[in-house]
């Protein structure tokens, strides 16, 4: 009877894990397709704000998603951005591209519509190396936001908030 109840828990485990497999997949691959928005923009935690037009293109397969995207404000501000993503079940690992100090570190899980990732400088930004990042699901696109920590007051501010609509 005991070995019947190991391989009853190990095939139980085994079901869970591929049926969460399948749910990252479907909702990784709901998040494929091309998109444009607008948003804003903070340079620093204390600097104006910045409106920005956006255009991403995204690829997903069962296990990963790629974002790939410019964003322009003012006349002459262009930047490209880029976020590539691997899954494994519900945690998610990554490199993000777009900051002025390089390759960025990406870690986090997938909470509901929302992939919700720190972000690992490459170099102090904000008197930190380290912020959040938001990547989340919404009616007809997605929503990518950034908050950084305010180094005079310790409170979250939102340094860019991205809205995209599918195309």
């Amino acid at each position: 009877m005991r070995l019947f109840g190991r391989f009853a828990v190990v095939g139980c485990l085994l079901v869970a894990a591929g049926a969460a497999h399948a749910d990252e997949s479907k909702f990784l691959q709901s998040l494929q397709g091309s998109f444009a928005g607008k948003g804003t923009v903070k340079v620093d935690t204390d600097a104006p704000t910045l409106s920005v037009s956006c255009t991403f293109k995204s690829n997903a397969t069962s296990t990963s998603l790629s974002l790939n995207g410019t964003c322009r404000g003012l006349v002459l501000v262009t930047r490209d951005i880029s976020a590539d993503l691997k899954s494994s079940g519900a945690k998610y690992t990554g490199t993000y591209i777009g900051s002025r100090t390089g390759p960025a570190q990406l870690t986090g899980s997938r909470s509901g519509n929302a992939i919700n990732l720190i972000i690992h400088w490459a170099k102090v930004i904000n008197g930190e190396r380290s912020a959040k990042l938001t990547v989340e699901k919404t009616g007809g696109g997605m929503r990518l936001t950034v908050v950084d920590r305010d180094p005079k007051t310790g409170k979250g501010v939102v340094t860019s908030r991205i809205d995209l609509l599918r195309t």
